[in-house]
């Protein structure tokens, strides 16, 4: 009898991720990130409610 040798093996455990502390810097980057984007969103909230921003381009005359 050849035992366990058929069939799928199970995978190893991932090593757990160490908690890593932030010192006041990474604290302080990582807040200022969130106000950047917390900005960006509100800001594309308020453009969506509008038309385009230039109606430029080439226009058409009424002539034919």
């Amino acid at each position: 009898m050849a035992g366990r040798e058929g069939g799928k093996r199970k995978p190893l455990k991932p090593p757990r991720k160490q908690t890593k502390e932030m010192d006041e810097e990474e604290k302080a980057f990582k807040q200022e990130q969130k106000e950047e984007q917390k900005k960006l969103t509100e800001l594309k909230a308020k453009a969506a409610g509008k038309g385009p921003l230039a109606a430029g381009g080439i226009e058409k005359s009424g002539k034919k």
